[in-house]
């Protein structure tokens, strides 16, 4: 038996060493890898060239720290920040260098108020008087909403125009969970809080279908209207080629209803580039991208002490980091802002904050730990706060007590409402042939214990029991106090009573135009906007800006993870992979807030 104990004990330490060994192996060729990656020399910018801005890929609000993104700089299909993409266009408008920008068209993963800064800094840079070319193989929406700015548009031949309104499908798995055996128990305050539907019904109710026809209207009169003034075409004649569904007609007809220019192959706007820049054919055309434009310096100006920070907020919110059952994607920690928040109200070099949100919300309670830490560097210094995409529910609970909201016109905000949502799994614990007995020593001792696991796995899954009257009453009474406190918090920081708000309120989604005329933001437009705003609230007219929080490098990120890693396949070793996660779902489970501040995904 000791020999046996000794062999397991030598092979368990073999594992462990093995992977420890292979770790540092594969973690020394990354570190090669990254060195020859990660180092990123200055870009010569040569006279006679054109910019190219590539919306065809993901554009998040900073683009994410790594080196090996460098591989696919020039791919079809890139990865941006919506800061380099301004930033970008604003040295180009600047730079003598540059003679004008190639906006390359496609499917952009960005939403349209990530579109409304990018267009509105190309009408800015028409100022220059420097051209603006656009081609597409393919256009969506926001592809030509943007490209509409443009002095010339060309498309493919036999490329695809997909303009046809805007849309939107939901589905709902109440008939799936039924099936399964699961009943999904929901506690929710706002009337149009739409995110648990998909969970509990089989079709939107009145109310989501009044609130999304109001907020999908409004956005699609945005675009019209930016397209109408940019082309020359009536939006009641837009509208008319919409109801044709133009991605299926013709592309010559698309040229005849004046919506392009033009039809070529890429050779032929290179030629035709080439053109515009007296180049000879045989000449090469000179093109930056988005990226090579980073380390291209802007206009010299003279270093300021007094600094306007930029906290950049993207995704759900969470206490901490822990798997989520309801989003995926990027995620803003309670923890690390309410940190940052605070390093910012004591840099005495800092003189404002603009709070750029882009959130569909999250934890209501990480929420509140965020407003609370917003709240405190009012006190100190002004904050105001820049809506993307979404600062919807949690997002929009962040951002009331800014002394100033500014949002864009297609920004989806409000949904200001609370939910609860707690699976019931006794009917699939019956199917299993499960059951769960215990000892109690109070009346709800055992709340949310009896948690159904598949034998052998071990794995837990969810709650094997429906709450009682009794639970149910505790519940909605705990998520009308998350409600009310929530209504509280607008009504002080947007300067109303908790009545008015929840008028207004009521998990109701809208749209950043009608946010503006409700009171709900101060004013619209872009991050440049906020930030001037902030410089006056602040009384400074020279300042410099920073952006918060500070990226990581890469190697930072490598060691970091690489450290977790281990860790992780250590644990794994010794408490065995099934034991592993357990941990990490039960963690996930410790880490759920009972109370959502979040909205629907659109």
């Amino acid at each position: 038996m000791k020999s046996f104990f000794k062999m397991m004990l030598a092979s368990t330490l073999g594992v462990i060493i093995a992977s420890v060994i292979l770790s540092v192996l594969s973690f020394v060729i990354i570190i090669a890898m990254a060195a020859s990656l990660g180092s990123s020399p200055t870009y010569n910018l040569e006279k006679e060239t054109v910019l190219k801005i590539n919306l065809n890929g993901v554009i998040q609000e900073r683009e994410d720290s790594n080196p090996f993104n460098e591989l696919f700089k020039n791919s079809a299909i890139g990865s941006y920040g919506l800061n380099d993409i301004l930033s970008a266009i604003k040295k180009a408008k600047e730079n003598d260098k540059i003679k004008g920008i190639y906006l390359y068209a496609g499917y952009p993963s960005g939403g349209y108020a990530t579109m409304e800064p990018i267009r509105q800094a190309l009408l800015d840079f028409k100022e220059s008087k420097k051209f603006i070319i656009a081609y597409g193989e393919n256009f969506t929406h926001t592809s030509y909403y943007v490209a509409s700015v443009a002095d010339e548009i060309f498309m493919n031949p036999q490329g695809i125009f997909d303009f046809r309104g805007l849309a939107t499908s939901i589905q709902f798995n109440k008939g799936v969970f039924e099936k399964w055996g699961i009943e999904m128990q929901v506690f929710k305050v706002g009337t149009y809080k739409s995110a648990v539907e998909p969970y509990i019904l089989d079709k939107m109710s009145d109310a989501n279908r009044e609130q999304v026809t109001a907020f999908l209207n409004d956005i699609w009169k945005t675009l019209l209207t930016g397209i109408s003034e940019s082309r020359n075409i009536s939006v009641d004649q837009l509208n008319r080629y919409a109801d044709e569904c133009l991605t299926f007609v013709t592309p010559e007809s698309i040229v005849k209803y004046k919506l392009i220019d033009g039809l070529k192959y890429g050779d032929e706007v290179d030629t035709y580039l080439k053109e515009k820049l007296e180049l000879k054919k045989d000449a090469k055309l000179k093109i930056a991208g988005v990226k090579d434009m980073k380390t291209v310096p802007g206009v010299k100006k003279k270093t300021e002490k007094d600094k306007i920070a930029v906290l950049y907020a993207e995704g759900e919110i969470i206490e901490d980091e822990a798997p989520s059952f309801l989003y995926s994607g990027h995620s803003i920690t309670a923890k690390e802002y309410v940190k940052e928040l605070n390093k910012l109200k004591d840099d005495k070099d800092v003189k404002a904050v603009v709070f750029r949100v882009n959130s569909p919300g999250g934890s209501a309670f990480a929420s509140e730990q965020i407003w609370h830490a917003v709240k405190e560097l009012r006190k100190e210094k002004p904050v105001v706060v820049s809506m993307g995409n979404y600062a919807a529910s949690g997002g929009y609970y962040i951002s009331c007590c800014a002394n100033k909201i500014i949002a864009e016109p297609s920004t989806l905000t409000g949904s200001i409402g609370i939910f609860g949502l707690i699976p019931n799994g006794a009917q699939l614990a019956k199917r299993m042939g499960a059951t769960h007995d215990g000892v109690s020593t109070n009346k709800h001792s055992n709340f949310a214990d009896d948690v159904l696991s598949i034998p052998f796995i071990g794995i837990g899954l969810l709650p094997a029991r429906p709450m009682n009257s009794d639970e149910c009453v505790m519940i909605q009474a705990y998520i009308e106090r998350g409600y009310d406190t929530f209504i509280s918090h607008c009504a002080e920081g947007r300067s109303k009573t908790k009545e008015e708000i929840d008028a207004i309120g009521q998990g109701r989604v809208w749209t950043g135009n009608q946010a503006l005329e409700l009171g709900l933001v101060d004013e619209l437009g872009g991050i440049d906007k906020a930030i001037k705003s902030a410089a006056e609230l602040a009384g400074i007219e020279n300042y410099s800006t920073a952006e918060y929080p500070v990226q990581k490098d890469f190697i930072t990120n490598l060691l970091e993870t690489s450290t977790e890693s281990a860790s992780e396949k250590i644990a794994q070793v010794i408490i065995g992979k099934e034991a592993f996660e357990q941990k990490r779902i039960l963690n996930a489970w410790q880490n759920y807030d009972y109370r959502q501040a979040i909205m629907q995904e659109w």
